[in-house]
């Protein structure tokens, strides 16, 4: 009888060790997939799904939103786009450029010159020139931001866990023969109005990301209008 209790005390002290050990387990498990762990920084190019519109006017992939003074990144309003291929104008699509999206860790400069003679963008490498009440907009980013001739830092998002992060200070927008900074953080580092850092979700397996961030332009005709910047695709790393 005293032997089978202490068997029986061994096999329950076994027991609760191993009840601990998992719990252990799935606590961390819990937590890794909550927190994603370290941030990892994502460089290569995302690469851009085209931006589309269904009949009820609604916009997927990649597009482009621009809030009035006064406005808000929810409730708008949005400045219409005449130009806008979309049957609501609020939205402007964009199509992927010639080095399909927007890269990460380097450069996508302007060319030299920026404008043609009437005052169109020309810069064509992360997405397409687009179409802006008669005038093409061109986006570029340029380690002397062309706006503030400030230093800026090459594009970088990092992922944790499906989470997207990211500074976009280097993001500049060509337009009628001016230069808008479209970055959050600006140049400066500052979050003026309603400008709010790059957050989006981003799936491993896939490589599929969806991403945007908002930019309220500073001086200049466009002063205290917003830009919102909504990207979508699949991310391809740099080699090596």
């Amino acid at each position: 009888m005293t032997n089978r209790r202490a068997r029986l005390r061994v096999l329950a002290g076994a027991l609760a060790a191993s009840l601990a050990l998992v719990a252990t387990a799935l606590a961390g498990a819990s937590g890794a997939e909550a927190g994603g762990g370290k941030s990892k920084k994502l460089v290569g190019t995302f690469e851009l799904d085209a931006g589309t519109c269904d009949a009820a006017g609604v916009a997927t992939g990649s597009y482009f939103k621009m809030i009035q003074p006064g406005g808000t990144i929810e409730a708008g309003p949005v400045l219409p786009n005449v130009d806008s291929t979309c049957s609501n104008k609020d939205v402007t699509l964009l199509e992927p450029g010639t080095d399909g999206g927007l890269r990460t860790g380097k450069y996508q400069p302007q060319p030299d010159p920026a404008f043609d003679a009437t005052g169109n963008g020309l810069a064509d490498r992360i997405h397409t020139p687009t179409g802006f009440f008669g005038i093409d907009f061109a986006s570029s980013t340029n380690k002397t931001d062309p706006q503030t001739g400030e230093q800026v830092p090459a594009i970088t998002i990092k992922v944790k866990g499906a989470k997207l992060s990211g500074n976009t200070s280097a993001y500049s927008v060509a337009y009628g023969n001016q230069q808008f900074n479209q970055g959050a953080p600006k140049p400066d580092e500052s979050l003026p109005g309603l400008t709010r850092k790059l957050t989006g979700t981003y799936a491993a397996s896939t490589r599929e990301f969806e991403l945007e961030w908002v930019s309220q332009i500073v001086g200049g005709p466009f002063n205290d209008f917003t830009g919102i910047w909504h990207l979508e695709g699949t991310f391809k790393p740099s080699k090596g």
